[in-house]
């Protein structure tokens, strides 16, 4: 039981029951917003628009990111429909993906136990598992960033030949390339950085020989170039609000109001790591080590590549926990040289910091419904939950507990297996128990008692608000009112597609009623009982603890 990695059946079975599961439960859970309900909807309306080039939100321009997921989810519609698997199918398949290349690309540098380790702990990283599982754009960035990351060290290992390096090369440039398409220019600032300070440290100055610069650079602009410059021709004001508002401001400026302190990021790797945290800190020690035979330190680079990254959006004025995702794959290749060469007692130290961990998740589970529910009538949903959690700090504990059995009786490998497959079910759990609080936030139910009421030509009006994945289970877009917030720039190019102000909506309102024309509007109920005071025909057509929908016949 020490060599499953040499098993061909066992590892192709271990995988194809990896990614079925993996791919399954796409399709379990609500699009939860902002994000999952956003790219869905931008998705949706780019499909029935065939507009491949300007991309937009409820209609409304909308530049603060590159097209690269919004073209996967709309093809993803337009060959299966419309749903919520549809939505996730680019996400997961880039999580997917990128447990696989980074299993593979371990293999060819480090050897097929590391590259079986490795595969086995970025599939089973808590955050890893949650964000290949959820429509955002942090996994497209992490996924095409993986296949650089993976490419440069198959590319740049000791023994490659000159036609290896250069066609993993240029897969490295086309993965840069993509990155920059799913998220913007951190796809190329990052990897840039990364290579400066591995130069600097290793000393390896004739790398700048091997990366292929003129066909790379080539490859990258061929890919990544057209669309900036085909959006710009179309949109003339993209590029200043694309480069300079969501790149420099964003990364300098607190105007989009998500500051954190320094050590924002490092409590996220608290949880963010499990169920490994407890190699984390040894495997990137261990990273340092210098191999003195070889020319390339790889482990050097994802040291390098796992700590730039993390303090580059550590000193970033905006943050967010997504933004951190790319460095996994790095941390799990480390993790999985050391744990290949760790002794019991460090094993055994893994399996009991996951104890812990699972011990630490079982007392705050009973907290989770505390006082500081936004709204009173949620709390049972979020009780209802509890018992998920519950189930998975209680996997996650008794998988501790079993790893340290086997790696207390030297069984390494199914030592290892344990603890990935704890982990892996403990993130499945707690993803889908989280869908009747998930459904509330989305106001799909809403949705759904509002389509019988609608008609072709009906228009709805979003009063002070907007929801973000309505829109998608409507499949048509709303009218803003009083609203501006994320469509500030898009509406200042067309103000025409929204309504400034409340009474500006009274007045639509009414003509509408005179018309005998019906039209819908979703609201908050303290907006509701504003618009009470103004007299204007109401009917409440349906509502929930979060929002209101009303219509004036």
């Amino acid at each position: 039981m020490n060599d499953l990695y040499n098993s061909k059946k066992f590892t192709w079975g271990l995988l194809a029951a990896f990614a079925i599961v993996w791919l399954y439960v796409l399709g379990i859970r609500t699009l939860v917003p902002p994000d999952e309900g956003r790219y869905a909807e931008m998705a949706r309306e780019m499909w029935a628009s065939q507009d491949w080039i300007t991309t937009r939100l409820n209609g409304i321009k909308y530049f603060e990111k590159p097209p690269l997921q919004t073209w996967m989810n709309a093809l993803s519609f337009g060959l299966f429909g419309y749903g919520e698997w549809q939505a996730r199918l680019w996400t997961g398949l880039c999580g997917l993906g990128g447990v696989a290349f980074t299993g593979y690309a371990t293999g060819r540098v480090f050897g097929a136990r590391a590259g079986f380790y490795a595969a086995l702990v970025l599939g089973s990283t808590l955050f890893w598992v949650a964000s290949g599982q959820i429509d955002s754009l942090d996994m497209g960035l992490s996924g095409m960033m993986t296949l650089a990351l993976g490419s440069m060290l198959v590319a740049q290992r000791d023994g490659a030949t000159a036609a290896e390096r250069r066609n993993w090369m240029l897969l490295c440039w086309a993965g840069m390339a993509l990155a920059v398409l799913a998220k913007g220019l951190i796809g190329l600032v990052l990897p840039g950085g990364v290579l400066v300070i591995y130069t600097a440290l290793s000393r390896d100055f004739a790398i700048w020989k091997r990366l292929h610069l003129g066909k790379g650079l080539l490859l990258f602009l061929a890919i990544a170039a057209p669309w900036f410059v085909l959006v710009a021709l179309k949109n003339p004001e993209q590029p200043h609000f694309f480069f300079i508002h969501e790149h420099w401001e964003r990364f300098f400026l607190k105007t989009h109001h998500r500051e954190g302190p320094w050590y924002y990021f490092l409590l996220l790797m608290l949880p963010g790591l499990m169920p490994w945290l407890g190699v984390a800190p040894q495997a990137l020690v261990n990273g340092f080590k210098r191999d003195q035979q070889a020319v390339f330190q790889p482990k050097l680079m994802l040291v390098i590549w796992a700590v730039f990254i993390t303090f580059f959006f550590s000193y970033s004025s905006s943050k967010l926990p997504g933004y951190i995702v790319p460095v996994f794959p790095a941390l799990a290749m480390l993790a999985a040289v050391y744990l290949e060469h760790a002794s019991r007692l460090q094993r055994s130290l893994a399996a009991g910091v996951l104890i812990v961990g699972g011990l630490i998740a079982l007392a705050a589970v009973p907290q989770m419904a505390g006082s500081a529910v936004r709204h009173p009538d949620e709390r049972a949903l979020l009780e209802a939950y509890q018992p998920w959690v519950l189930t998975a700090a209680i996997i996650a504990t008794a998988g501790g507990a079993l790893a340290l059995f086997h790696a207390r009786h030297l069984r390494r490998d199914l030592a290892v297996l344990t603890m990935a497959v704890a982990g892996f079910l403990s993130v499945q759990l707690i993803l889908a128990g989280f869908e009747p609080y998930g459904n509330l936030r989305a106001g799909k139910t809403l949705a759904l008692k509002m389509l019988p009421e609608l008609e072709a030509n009906t228009p709805i009006y979003s009063v002070s608000t907007y929801e973000q994945s309505m829109t998608f289970y409507l499949q048509r877009t709303v009218v803003l009112v009083d609203y501006w917030d994320e469509f500030t720039f898009g509406l200042r190019q067309q103000p025409e597609l929204s309504i400034p102000s409340l009474d500006g909506f009274v007045e639509k309102w009414k003509q509408h009623s005179a018309d005998k024309v019906k039209a819908m509007a979703i609201t908050s109920k303290d907006v509701y009982e504003l618009l009470k005071t103004k007299g204007i025909p109401m009917r409440v057509v349906t509502e929930d603890s979060r929002r209101i929908v009303i219509t004036n016949l």
